[in-house]
């Protein structure tokens, strides 16, 4: 092979391991939202969807033309670590009423290529009234307008709707509010990843609250797996379907590398037999290896399990440590005193270390600066760790995991006055190898 012949392969290899990073962090990417990214994955979209598609199982879907790809990522486990999250009110996750609200929204939209904020209003509040499974959508109270404008951002992020004239936030001060829409329907039905559509799950409402666990698992049953046939699907009649070993095969390889490139540490204790087995494999582990090596990632490999890490953070959704925000300041100090309990902290333990914290820094954390302030700082920061896999729950209390040990902590300064989420750090953090995914 040529000189010019390798480079342009070392070329290609590279361009795909940044475009495979990019899209595990923005599995929706836009044109509108990042030109450069987008132009790269479309040049490299076969070999991108290759890729995905034998090493996890999800598909890609890139379209020049509407200027969007998607990549479905199907988790291999539910998990609620990764919320819908408000443009506004710092970010915070989405609640019942705007998951309702954004559901119901996105089905009205379905037949609007255009649209005003008061005509879909009115939709929302048609559609809401003749379902006696939904609470009434009322805009004429302020909350309920704030939610929705919580829903309709989302959904201009997403790229799924353009105000062409007017702005979404002046709904909240006024339903009267003028805001004209055009609505790209082929990237809002792009939106679902899960391979079952929920209309398929034929389960009367009542019945949802009692069968929630086994319907979520029925809405991500893949068929190419094998196994048992969920109840509910309307195109489908119970019982049991052979499972080959190729099959068998298949599940295995998709699920630990799902999980390995979509969390931040996949550790052998969570993966059951077969998957711990598979991973252990020398087919399981060249697999693995070769994969992590094709998109960029460095691996570490520890007797507790594996972690990802990525050079150029590329593919990192959340930095840890990380100064931006109180809880993530009050999580990797609260490491310390975590890391050195190995049977784990009690809530009143971890309440105690908040308020230690508030009184080493008085002017930090003015949001916690209150009589249940340090129980709710110490909250916060465990769901940060729970979040990472740096902690975990057995029996009440809190323990600090295996990768809670690659971190120490290596200054502590005072804050300064205006010290909040945006403002300066309380401690600094350095990762013995480098950032978590």
């Amino acid at each position: 092979m040529s000189t010019l012949a390798n480079q342009l392969a070392s070329a290609e290899r590279e361009e795909v391991a940044r475009a495979i990073r990019l899209l595990l962090a923005r599995p929706l990417l836009t044109e509108a939202a990042d030109p450069t990214g987008f132009e790269l994955v479309r040049r490299r979209r076969d070999p991108l969807a290759r890729w995905f598609d034998y090493t996890c199982g999800w598909s890609l879907v890139v379209e020049p033309r509407r200027g969007y790809a998607r990549l479905a990522k199907i988790r291999a486990s539910p998990d609620g670590s990764r919320p819908a999250r408000r443009a506004r009110s710092g970010r915070a996750p989405f609640d019942r009423r705007r998951y309702v609200l954004l559901c119901v929204t996105a089905a009205e939209l379905l037949s609007m290529p255009m649209t005003t904020i008061g005509m879909l209003a009115d939709r929302v509040v048609q559609a809401t009234a003749a379902d006696r499974a939904l609470p009434a959508f009322d805009p004429v109270h302020r909350p309920e307008r704030t939610a929705f404008v919580d829903v309709l951002k989302l959904l201009e992020s997403y790229d799924v709707l353009r105000a062409v004239d007017g702005t979404t936030e002046a709904y909240v001060d006024s339903a009267g509010a003028k805001v004209l829409y055009r609505v790209d329907n082929t990237l809002l039905m792009r939106l679902p990843a899960a391979p079952v559509g929920a209309s398929r799950l034929a389960v009367p409402p009542d019945e949802v609250p009692a069968r929630f666990e086994d319907l979520l698992a029925g809405l991500v049953r893949e068929r190419r797996y094998g196994g048992a046939a969920v109840d509910g699907l309307t195109d489908e009649s119970s019982g049991e379907t052979a499972t080959t070993d190729a099959q068998r095969n298949l599940r295995l390889r998709h699920s630990v590398l799902r999980r390995l490139f979509d969390d931040p540490v996949l550790y052998r204790a969570d993966l059951d037999e077969d998957e711990l087995a598979y991973a252990t494999s020398l087919t399981g582990r060249q697999i693995l290896r070769r994969s992590v090596q094709q998109a960029g990632f460095l691996l570490e490999e520890r007797a507790e399990g594996f972690l990802l890490v990525d050079p150029d953070a590329i593919a990192t959704d959340v930095r840890f440590p990380d100064d931006t925000s109180t809880a993530r300041v009050a999580a990797l100090l609260l490491l310390e005193p975590l890391c050195a309990a190995p049977a784990g902290m009690l809530p009143e333990q971890l309440a105690g270390a908040g308020a230690d914290q508030l009184r080493r820094f008085p002017g930090w954390a003015k949001a916690y600066q209150s009589e249940d302030g340090p129980a709710r700082l110490a909250d916060d920061a465990v769901r940060v760790l729970l979040d990472l896999g740096l902690a975990g729950r057995t029996r009440g209390r809190v323990v600090a995991r295996p990768a809670a040990y690659r971190y120490r902590l290596t200054e502590t300064t005072t804050p300064g006055p205006k010290n909040d989420p945006q403002g300066p750090t309380a401690s600094s953090g350095v990762a013995a190898q480098g950032d978590m995914q």
